[in-house]
C-alpha cells in the first residue's frame, strides 16, 4: 500500500506532462514554479498558475531540479515572482529601474546609467 501512495505523485506528474502540463488560470495546490515554454515560466500563487515572461536571453531552464527565468530584459508592466517583490532590475536600456510591487514590474526611477551588481542596483543621474 505504502508503495501505491509513494507512486501517486509521479503519476499525477506524468499525467499532467502527457497533457502539456498546466495552463495560466488553472488551479494549483502549492507554490512553486515550471517552465511553460523557452521563454515563460508559470508560478502557482493564490491558489493558481500566472504567467512570469523570461524575456532575457537564457528564457526559462529547468536545471538541477530549480527552475531559473532570466528577467534581465523583461519590461515594466510584466508579471514577476513572489520571490521577486520589492526587488529591483535594471532595464534593458540602462536607463530606469524597475521594481516588482505587487506582482507586477514598475518603473521607479529614470536614470543616465543603470548597473546591477547581484542584488544591488545603482541608478546614477
Amino acid at each position: 500500500m505504502n508503495r501505491i501512495l509513494a507512486l501517486l505523485p509521479l503519476v499525477g506528474f506524468l499525467f499532467l506532462s502527457g497533457c502539456g502540463g498546466p495552463d495560466v488560470g488553472d488551479s494549483c495546490s502549492s507554490s512553486g514554479y515550471i517552465c511553460s515554454s523557452e521563454t515563460e515560466a508559470l508560478e502557482c500563487r493564490g491558489s493558481q498558475w500566472r504567467a512570469l515572461p523570461c524575456r532575457g536571453g537564457l528564457g526559462c531552464q529547468e536545471a538541477d531540479g530549480s527552475i531559473r527565468c532570466d528577467t534581465s530584459a523583461n519590461v515594466a508592466g510584466d508579471n514577476c515572482a513572489l520571490s521577486a517583490e520589492g526587488r529591483g532590475l535594471c532595464r534593458a536600456d540602462g536607463l530606469a529601474v524597475l521594481e516588482c510591487r505587487m506582482g507586477v514590474l514598475v518603473e521607479t526611477e529614470a536614470c543616465n546609467t543603470c548597473s546591477q551588481n547581484g542584488s544591488q542596483i545603482v541608478c546614477e543621474q
